[in-house]
């Protein structure tokens, strides 16, 4: 089996969109696309050289068959990927800012996704891999994908491998009171935390990124997103001290903010994984946010920037 440089974890959904800036109840003609937290982590990791897997579970129906094809044109491996003939594949709506904001549908309750469990990671060979990324939104699907984060997180603590955690807090998936600790709980047990500061605010009563480090003492590295603002990050050296890491975000016009903080991860990630300097890896990650930022898709590739990858050539750059 090929080793990974990253494994993403958790659910992706079909999408169906306006073809044009007009409401779902007025569109006559629609586009199918896919997205999901993960696998678009995956997906711009993989548009940017690295060798990357999604593991999830997706029915058996022609959107399982979408998303898989999707994602593996996109170079992502889908080996890890369970058909599921018993529950179908979710589905949500986007529905243009017509004025408004956007706004998202969801029907995936019950999805394929759902089921995934701790035991579902046995068939993942997770060896293969030094990465795990996940989120959340799996956290939330239901109490077996709570418990397969978790698993995640005290196997990595167990094995050695790292896992970086997307807080991605989704208050349709559930209530605050509930999400709030459980999700405090699982990111102070990951290598790596993003979340944004609004989400922080909300979950805990985090009003300043400094805040937020006194609540997650333990992850090597804390991100945290101020959106338009500036990304900070904490990191945690191994004699206890603490650096504090300040980038401005890039000023863009948005056309749409949805797929921006998967977009973020990625980029933070693809530099981090290559041993990039704090301030560059932040900036990394404005530039992904800043090109998804600029379409109504989740996923913008051809960005022309996978050659610098190759500039430093080091997929596996330790973390000093």
């Amino acid at each position: 089996m090929t080793f990974l440089d990253v494994l993403c974890v958790g659910e992706t959904m079909a999408v169906v969109t306006p073809a044009r800036s007009e409401s779902l109840s007025e569109a006559d003609e629609c586009l199918l696309g896919f997205g999901g937290a993960e696998s678009n982590v995956a997906a711009h990791l993989a548009e940017f050289g690295y060798r990357t897997g999604w593991a999830s579970r997706v029915g058996q129906d022609p959107f399982g068959d979408r998303i898989t094809d999707g994602l593996a044109a996109r170079g992502v491996d889908v080996n890890f990927v369970t058909r599921d003939g018993t529950c179908p594949t979710g589905v949500y709506f986007k529905e243009p800012d017509l004025g408004h904001g956007a706004t998202t549908l969801y029907y995936r309750a019950g999805s394929a996704a759902s089921r995934m469990a701790p035991a579902d990671s046995d068939a993942w060979s997770l060896e293969q891999t030094g990465w795990v990324h996940t989120s959340g939104i799996n956290a939330a699907l239901s109490a077996s994908c709570s418990a397969l984060a978790e698993h995640l997180l005290v196997h990595a603590q167990a094995k050695g491998f790292r896992v970086s955690f997307d807080v991605n807090y989704r208050p349709a998936l559930w209530n605050v009171d509930v999400a709030g600790p459980r999700l405090q709980k699982l990111a102070d047990r990951a290598t790596v935390v993003l979340v944004g500061l609004d989400e922080a605010e909300t979950l805990w009563g985090c009003t300043t990124a400094e805040a937020v480090a006194a609540l997650l003492p333990s992850p090597r590295h804390l991100v945290v997103k101020d959106a338009a603002t500036e990304a900070v990050e904490f990191v945690r050296e191994k004699n206890q001290t603490e650096r504090v890491y300040r980038v401005p975000a890039h000023q863009v016009e948005v056309v749409e903010p949805v797929g921006a903080g998967d977009a973020f991860a990625a980029g933070y990630l693809a530099g981090l994984l290559r041993g990039d300097k704090p301030e560059d890896r932040l900036a990394l990650g404005h530039s992904f946010a800043a090109w998804t930022l600029g379409t109504r898709a989740d996923f913008r590739p051809g960005h022309g920037t996978r050659p610098r990858i190759y500039e430093h050539g080091n997929h596996q750059a330790a973390l000093s």
